[in-house]
């Protein structure tokens, strides 16, 4: 197999490893401020934890976006035929676009949480 392809699938890979990482410590670090605005005792701990679920969010973000771009120049064009493929671009950009939102919309929504 070529050397280029399993890099290709691996960048990929890669990319959607990242994004569930990014999501799965913004949704730690909204249990865990949930858990230590009941039990005043875990705040110190739980503060710093908090933090470097934060830390661990924004490398995967860069892995994310790093990675993301390594696809934009692997792109496979007309791969389902040029009709599909118009389709498929405008739906990739709306997609984008609405994940940027949701990256940013993220970050909002623990920054308070985790700088307090």
């Amino acid at each position: 197999m070529n050397l280029k392809k399993i890099l290709v699938v691996l960048n990929g890979f890669i990319h959607d490893f990242a994004a569930g990482i990014w999501l799965a410590a913004i949704t730690t670090i909204a249990l865990l401020h949930r858990a230590h605005l009941h039990d005043d005792v875990l705040t110190t701990v739980l503060n710093g934890i908090e933090r470097q679920f934060f830390w661990a969010s924004v490398l995967a973000m860069v892995m994310i976006m790093a990675t993301g771009a390594g696809r934009t120049f692997t792109y496979v064009e007309n791969w389902y035929g040029q009709d599909a493929e118009r389709v498929r671009r405008r739906m990739l950009i709306v997609k984008h676009v609405v994940l940027l939102v949701c990256f940013g919309s993220g970050y909002l929504w623990v920054w308070g949480r985790v700088f307090h």
